[in-house]
């Protein structure tokens, strides 16, 4: 109990502290990638419960004559470089934590 209110207010006071950088990184890729402005994919959680996380997108959804996907480092924007290597792309997860789907400790993991 008395981690789960941790938790919420470690990510909630993370989500107004970084809420500038939040803006600023949610429109920069918007301006430079458009939308979808964040990155969703399912994983598994607490006791393996599916979870929609969330980051910001760093990469392009570029294709080659057959459908398929680029390779990730010719789909990596220098927007995404940035954001990658100051993690600023895992702000959002703050969110995810905040909803009691992910833990800043790891915790019963699959």
């Amino acid at each position: 109990m008395i981690k789960r209110l941790l938790d919420i207010a470690v990510a909630a006071l993370g989500l107004v502290a970084l809420s500038p950088v939040l803006v600023g990184a949610s429109l920069a890729i918007f301006l430079r990638m458009g939308r979808p402005v964040f990155f969703r994919q399912v994983r598994p959680g607490y006791r393996c419960r599916p979870f929609t996380l969330f980051k910001f997108r760093t990469m392009l959804e570029a294709a080659d004559a057959n459908g398929r996907p680029l390779p990730d480092r010719d789909r990596l924007t220098s927007i995404g470089n940035l954001l990658r290597k100051t993690s600023i792309d895992e702000i959002p997860q703050l969110w995810n934590i905040l909803r009691g789907e992910m833990s800043w400790s790891v915790r019963g993991l699959c």
